[in-house]
């Protein structure tokens, strides 16, 4: 028997697994997915886990029940590539004969002191469950900060806002605005939002220290107090793939081949926010570069030379609360109740497999 190892359940992951099955697999290959749990986390949906408007159970989605697939969980802790086995703790080696990467990412702290210590993080479920903890627990009228304004930021401070209308937000970004890589009508909107329903928007700060319930900034004659402070200012690969000595971009990215593939490791395939992509790490994105990985297994399965085609993005959602969101679809913004519709239409599609 042959074996696909696939390293995380996320979008990328779970898109592979759904397609080979999907598609068939030659009688001699089986599937094995490694991961810390036994259920997909709906990522894109972990501001609103870490506020406490949904719990965890509404955010997991079952991994296929199929005779060819089976499932390892627990913590990866190496991958040998000369010897083509896989160290997952509490497990014997896992061998391979085709791999895929797709462990995701995690915080990144751009080397400022305290950072990772007196922040919390919402990268993964176990974190989101802690930050959801240290957030309920804030006193009524207390402070919370959000460090970063990107999308995952702004759907924090605004999911926060309808869960606990009696706290003190405020969002501190590096730039002019929020949303700053978004279109400025866009960027008016979100502002806009959150100043009719009191949410402190600061820009321009560049912190260089955190300490417990102190944030320094650059650019302030005194110290930010807060109770809780909620990290979302950036993303890098997981620590593994940082320790691996392959090509990398300038985001600590793997390089890859056009079939996803590492040059030097063609039986090694890396999806979603390890991989270095002309596009921005999204579910959406590892999701689609997923199904391409899928198509160039099956293509040589088969005997045949895989044709892939460019992958195409349909829009970036997000949510202002439960009734309220903005997103760009086709270069065009669209502001208000439609989009977190639409949101939620896509997460209902998620839930059941359906992209």
């Amino acid at each position: 028997m042959r074996n696909v190892v696939i390293l995380g359940g996320g979008y990328g992951g779970a898109a592979i697994v759904n397609e080979l099955i999907e598609h068939g697999l030659p009688h001699d290959v089986f599937i094995t997915l490694v991961d810390r749990m036994p259920f997909q986390g709906l990522k894109t949906e972990y501001y609103a886990l870490a506020a406490g408007t949904v719990s965890d159970l509404e955010l997991r989605v079952k991994f296929p029940v199929d005779s060819r697939v089976q499932y390892a969980y627990g913590e990866i802790t190496d991958i040998d590539m000369e010897n083509e086995l896989v160290h997952v703790e509490g497990h014997e080696p896992l061998s391979y004969d085709w791999l895929v990467i797709g462990l995701g990412c995690t915080d990144k702290y751009h080397g400022i002191e305290g950072a990772e210590e007196f922040s919390t993080s919402i990268q993964t479920f176990s974190a989101c469950r802690k930050t959801y903890a240290q957030l309920n627990d804030v006193k009524p009228y207390g402070q919370v900060t959000i460090v970063g304004g990107g999308l995952s930021g702004v759907e924090v401070a605004a999911e926060l806002r309808e869960s606990r209308p009696d706290l003190n937000i405020r969002i501190l970004d590096r730039g002019p605005k929020v949303l700053s890589a978004f279109p400025g009508r866009l960027q008016n909107f979100v502002a806009d939002w959150f100043m009719e329903h009191g949410v402190e928007m600061r820009g321009h700060v560049g912190l260089t220290r955190l300490e417990q319930g102190i944030l320094y900034d650059a650019n302030s004659t005194g110290p930010i107090y807060t109770d809780v402070t909620v990290w979302t200012a950036g993303i890098q690969p997981v620590e593994l793939v940082q320790r691996m000595d392959l090509p990398k971009d300038n985001q600590g990215r793997l390089i890859l081949n056009p079939y996803h593939q590492l040059p030097d490791h063609n039986n090694v395939y890396v999806v979603g926010d390890c991989a270095a992509l002309p596009l921005s790490p999204s579910g959406q994105a590892a999701g689609a570069q997923g199904k391409q990985i899928a198509e160039v297994l099956h293509a040589i399965w088969h005997d045949k030379t895989p044709r892939l085609g460019k992958i195409k993005l349909k829009g970036v959602l997000g949510s202002l609360g439960k009734k309220s969101g903005f997103g760009i679809m086709g270069g065009t913004p669209i502001l208000g109740r439609v989009p977190r519709l639409v949101k939620s239409g896509v997460l209902w599609r998620s839930k059941r497999h359906l992209g």
